[in-house]
């Protein structure tokens, strides 16, 4: 049973609405005590992948990616922060590799693992789709724009179907926009939970 406050990250209804984690997530969250803020920015996190996915596959259906990972990547991003709490509410990047290594131990497959290490690159061309996807909310989520890895995103926009790159930005860009636009709330919906 998750503690009082973690059980309501991960349930309380929030404006905008924000989807439930996947139940091995919640169930994971849950057997480890991992802090309620954790437990809000996942979800928060989560729900932007979600809403990124659906965007980006109904603009681009040729675009090849698994939308299973990009949703479990962006649920399970910051897992290692529950070794590194501090990591919560201030700078850091130990939790990366620490949860890399946290999900392989409870049996991850080291393909869905690498989330948690990886969201932090700024190697963006090396990044595969799903982890620029993931990357990508995890920074729309509270509405910051990163130039480098939205031109990342757009190049393979482009490569799909040979739109000519101003195109492609301009839908990503109308897209991130409105994803952008309850980061105010998603960020007070966080900060409600305890670090």
């Amino acid at each position: 049973m998750p503690t009082p406050a973690l059980h309501r990250a991960l349930t309380e209804v929030a404006d905008p609405h924000l989807r439930p984690l996947p139940d091995a997530v919640a169930a994971l969250l849950t057997e480890l005590d991992a802090p309620a803020r954790l437990g809000a920015h996942l979800r928060a996190v989560h729900d932007v992948a979600a809403r990124l996915v659906v965007g980006v596959a109904e603009a681009y259906p040729g675009l090849a990616f698994s939308a299973e990972q990009v949703l479990f990547g962006a649920a399970t991003h910051d897992i290692g922060k529950v070794a590194h709490p501090s990591e919560l509410s201030g700078p850091g990047s130990e939790h990366e590799p620490a949860g890399y290594a946290l999900l392989v131990a409870r049996g991850v497959e080291p393909c869905l693992a690498r989330f948690a290490r990886d969201h932090g690159s700024v190697a963006y061309a090396r990044l595969s789709t799903e982890d620029l996807l993931v990357v990508l909310a995890d920074k729309v989520w509270k509405g910051k724009r990163v130039p480098p890895l939205e031109d990342e995103v757009t190049a393979r926009l482009c490569a799909v179907d040979g739109e000519q790159p101003w195109e492609a930005f301009l839908r990503l860009d109308d897209l991130l926009e409105r994803l952008a636009r309850d980061a105010d709330a998603r960020l007070a919906f966080q900060a409600r939970h305890p670090v």
